[in-house]
């Protein structure tokens, strides 16, 4: 009887199709989220295609988080729609959904101290009673070799540091092995190299073709990794398009409320923002000592 139930399953679970390169995957169109008595997204508008890197940039509180959770459809808007796949997200259950997007929060925490490779397993929870379950040993080992964490798999997850978590957290959402990642920070907790190490992940995932969302803070990151840059301020994406388009000195100036410089990267032509420090000294009426 078991083995007549797993047939079933398999036969009318419904996996999801590849998509082309350049096909959508996600879109939200006029989205409004709000929290208490603010509107924390108001007409947001953002999509995002197979085989590219999209970042997410902006000041704190923005709502970049926000429009994350829209996005993955963990979290329905007040107006608006978002359609994952081509269809609404509201319209997916929650273990479709999981077939076909991955999400990364910011933070990962474990109430028990289970080993690092059975947290990386736990991403091929979706697949299972699929066909697709056979690739789980694979997806397993090839996901904690691209982190960089095979070498403390038998170790707890609780006795971990924070990158260490934070880089086993992202080998458990590449183990899903979805065509949607969603990643929330992920380079937060990581020193210089492993930061790296998470956008070169993120640009082999584009370039297999999957669409990869990543919300960042480093601006120099998002211009040197991402194919698109989606600026979220004012309750919407401001702007949205390539970096060397998207990030002008007026427009981060004013978004992020601090005058920045813009300029190529000597070697490479990649924009480099850093902030204007002579013109804070000069507004703060600071004087430098004699």
């Amino acid at each position: 009887m078991i083995g007549v139930i797993d047939v079933f399953r398999r036969r009318t679970r419904e996996l999801p199709a590849p998509v082309e390169p350049g096909g959508p995957v996600v879109e939200a169109d006029g989205v409004r989220v709000v929290r208490g008595r603010r509107a924390v997204l108001d007409g947001a508008r953002i999509g995002v295609r197979a085989g590219e890197v999209l970042a997410l940039v902006g000041p704190n509180g923005a709502g970049k988080s926000t429009l994350l959770s829209v996005l993955a459809g963990d979290l329905a808007p007040a107006a608006g729609t978002v359609r994952i796949g081509g269809r609404a997200a509201g319209d997916w259950s929650a273990p479709e959904l999981a077939l076909r997007r991955a999400v990364l929060p910011q933070t990962a925490e474990l109430s028990f101290p289970f080993p690092v490779a059975d947290v990386v397993r736990m991403g091929r929870a979706p697949w299972a009673g699929t066909e697709r379950e056979a690739e789980d040993g694979a997806a397993v080992a090839e996901a904690m070799a691209a982190t960089e964490v095979a070498e403390f798999a038998a170790r707890p997850f609780s006795a971990l540091s924070g990158g260490e978590r934070a880089r086993v957290a992202l080998a458990r959402v590449l183990a899903q092995r979805t065509g949607l990642l969603l990643l929330d920070e992920p380079t937060a907790a990581l020193d210089l190299r492993h930061q790296e190490l998470v956008l070169r992940v993120c640009r082999e995932r584009a370039a297999a073709g999957d669409a990869v969302v990543v919300v960042l803070h480093d601006l120099g990151l998002a211009a040197a990794h991402a194919d698109r840059v989606g600026i979220v301020h004012g309750g919407g994406v401001t702007a949205d398009g390539p970096p060397a388009e998207v990030f002008g000195e007026e427009l981060l100036s004013r978004v992020y409320r601090q005058p920045v410089e813009v300029f190529p990267h000597p070697r490479t032509g990649v924009p480099q923002v850093v902030p204007r420090r002579d013109a804070l000294t000069a507004d703060s009426g600071a004087k430098r000592p004699a």
